[in-house]
């Protein structure tokens, strides 16, 4: 998972609702044990309209309401459109 580009709403979390959501490009995944189905995770806030890295967040999320941005296979490194605002969930 570090590495994917996820948008973070309010199936994530409540702190995520209404225009509250955001794009995270996750950097890592803490390992320690969390109630079942959520999930720690540390990455970079990515502004809609640039792509670009805005802020670090450390947030707690429900990894079923994670939505995975898919990026064609060997472009993990291309700036993904993000102000699209549509995305595919990972499967």
């Amino acid at each position: 998972m570090p590495g994917d580009l996820v948008f973070l709403g309010r199936r994530a979390s409540v702190q995520f609702g209404g225009d509250r959501g955001l794009w995270l490009r996750v950097m890592s995944v803490c390992d320690k044990p969390t109630y079942h189905g959520w999930v720690w995770l540390t990455g970079y806030v990515i502004d809609r309209a640039t792509g670009e890295a805005t802020g670090r967040r450390e947030v707690f999320v429900q990894l079923a309401g994670l939505h995975v941005e898919l990026l064609a296979r060997g472009s993990r490194t291309r700036r993904p459109d993000v102000s699209r605002g549509t995305v595919n969930r990972r499967v």
